[in-house]
């Protein structure tokens, strides 16, 4: 895009001058923008207002005005352009509060969870629900909205929800949020406010969600994942009121919550009237089992339902949505409206839109083979190159888990790794205590085959200095 060349005015600058100072104004200005270009607060190429404007502005005559830039340019600060227009010299910044400590960039691969492929992010589709929004939506829309957000994402994301996962999804009971993070945090501080207590977690899991509990007031326990889901019976003794769950993928093991387990912690809830939160995180994504539809569609009263478009189509776009028990939507909606007023209606129409015309599918269906051809590349290198890191949770989902060998530690390898610019990282955050048995978590989303395996690679060449 090309920059406004003009020096009509357009451009402003605020400057305090002190009329009493005795110090002449001319001066006063030539320290001002002398002073932000050196700190880096004016760039290079910054066009600067005329010299008749900012005397205006300023309330000075423009003989002032000329004099300080005549001065800044002696000196190198300004450069006056053909055409009539001054702008920022290209010069170094001369002064720093403080001396900036060197930047280390990101890995050259990075195996870190939570990303998924962005590049993929269906532009034309999304351009055409944006155009058909803003061409076809009355005015009165995109007026504030109440606290569950727009109507016609809700019934749309219900209509799809309920086909697609299962649930017993009602628009009038679903609440649209800025993702899981503002979702999560907004229920957990609503049931603290009414009486709720304690929060059982899958052990390993999220650490993240188990701050945000505690800030709100929550006591946190930690409850044992096995190959099944969580463990019903720790659950039943650990006293807890409300618990979260990733039954379709837990994270980050990958277990599958049974049949036999989402009958068990229903069965819970009932006894305990305990709320059941369930975090559907990456379920649209799978690979070598039948879909496994949402606890929420067993029992809408216990169960909080969890989405997000974060994995599906990108995080920035900050869309999230709850199913919620009828109890609990008035609260939540008042909560939602005193944090932020309601999420941006724009997107929400368009992503209504989205869903609506079949998009959301076709993209899913599109992005899967290539998540899969990603998922097989890394357990068929991880065999070939490191068979004693056993893969598990694989038939799902952006990312894959494999416990570490006897003695080999997560960290020493996490270390060995980034000194050759690979980025993996190991199990302990997630683990309630902070250390378990140790293991690796590997995103995939957002890489290529190629990076992929020789990312594996260089995993290989950094393991087997450790054994040396």
């Amino acid at each position: 895009m090309s920059r406004n060349r003009t020096s009509s005015g357009a451009a402003e600058l605020l400057v305090e001058l002190r009329r009493d100072g005795g110090v002449p104004l001319h001066q006063q200005l030539e320290k001002a923008i002398r002073d932000r270009i050196r700190q880096g607060l004016m760039r290079a190429d910054t066009v600067m207002p005329s010299t008749r404007a900012l005397a205006q502005d300023l309330a000075l005559s423009r003989g002032v005005v000329v004099e300080a830039y005549q001065q800044l340019v002696a000196e190198g600060y300004l450069v006056s352009r053909a055409g009539g227009y001054t702008q920022v010299a290209d010069i170094a910044v001369v002064e720093a509060s403080t001396v900036a400590s060197p930047v280390i960039g990101p890995p050259r691969i990075d195996f870190k969870y939570s990303k998924p492929d962005v590049s993929e992010f269906p532009r034309a589709a999304w351009l055409r629900s944006l155009k058909k929004v803003l061409n076809e939506t009355p005015h009165r829309s995109f007026a504030y909205l109440d606290g569950r957000g727009a109507l016609e994402l809700r019934h749309a994301l219900a209509d799809y929800l309920n086909r697609v996962r299962g649930t017993a999804a009602r628009p009038e009971n679903m609440l649209i949020c800025n993702g899981f993070a503002q979702g999560s945090r907004l229920l957990l501080q609503v049931l603290a406010k009414q009486g709720y207590r304690r929060l059982a977690v899958e052990d390993p899991s999220d650490n993240e969600l188990r701050e945000v509990a505690t800030t709100a007031g929550l006591e946190v326990v930690g409850v044992p994942v096995l190959e099944t889901g969580i463990d019903v019976d720790v659950l039943e003794q650990s006293g807890a009121d409300v618990v979260l769950v990733t039954a379709a993928h837990q994270f980050p093991t990958g277990a599958v919550t049974s049949a036999e387990t989402r009958a068990a912690l229903v069965a819970w809830a009932v006894r305990r009237d305990a709320l059941i939160i369930e975090d559907d995180y990456d379920a649209e994504y799978r690979y070598d089992r039948e879909p496994i539809g949402a606890v929420q569609g067993l029992a809408p009263d216990r169960v909080a339902y969890a989405g997000t478009a974060s994995k599906t189509l990108a995080p920035g776009l900050r869309l999230g949505w709850l199913i919620l028990p009828g109890w609990l939507v008035e609260e939540m909606s008042e909560a939602k409206l005193t944090d932020d007023r309601g999420s941006p209606v724009l997107e929400q129409l368009a992503f209504a839109d989205f869903v609506a015309r079949g998009e959301f599918d076709r993209h899913l269906r599109r992005m899967r083979p290539k998540y899969r051809l990603l998922r097989d590349t890394l357990v068929e290198r991880l065999g070939e190159r490191l068979p004693e890191l056993v893969p598990v949770g694989v038939s799902a989902g952006l990312h894959v888990m494999t416990w570490l060998p006897a003695g080999m530690s997560e960290s020493a390898v996490s270390a060995a790794a980034l000194e050759r610019e690979l980025g993996v990282y190991g199990l302990a955050p997630y683990w309630m205590a902070g250390h378990g048995p140790a293991g690796l978590v590997f995103g995939y989303g957002g890489l290529t085959v190629k990076a992929v395996a020789e990312g594996i690679d260089v995993l290989a060449d950094a393991v087997s200095t450790l054994s040396e």
